[in-house]
């Protein structure tokens, strides 16, 4: 189940990995820990062609931001009791700082920005005065 649009920063815990689907659509997924103090863990996926470079660019120990829609999900835990999962399905990655041993890298190699998808914007603008409040 879709519940919003969400904008949320962490630390990727672990490497992304790829996988493919039965139609042959790439999709990367990595954890991020949202909140270091009780360890909050959201998985982000990216399918198409961002799962390729999320795979490339992004690595364990990377502060990202990530903008997505946020996600729900039930899954049997082997005590057979229902446990929530929190998903993010991405469609923009930005690396805001990368890890020790990749902060050492040549700055060629550094690539700070991932982006996946555009968002058309409206260009007809609300006047202030058909606000109506």
């Amino acid at each position: 189940m879709t519940l919003a649009k969400i904008f949320v920063t962490g630390t990727v815990v672990k490497n992304p990995e790829k996988r493919y689907t039965q139609n042959d659509l790439p999709i990367t997924s990595f954890t991020i820990d949202v909140n270091p103090q009780d360890e909050s863990l959201v998985r982000v996926f990216t399918m198409g062609n961002s799962a390729d470079s999320v795979e490339q660019t992004i690595k364990a120990g990377d502060s990202v931001l990530v903008e997505g829609r946020l996600q729900t999900n039930t899954l049997k835990t082997t005590s057979g009791k229902d446990k929530k999962i929190f998903e993010i399905n991405a469609s923009t990655v930005e690396k805001i700082s990368a890890s020790a041993s990749a902060a050492q890298a040549p700055a060629a190699q550094k690539d700070n920005l991932v982006q996946f998808a555009t968002e058309e914007i409206s260009q007809d603008l609300i006047d202030e005065d058909e606000i109506p409040f």
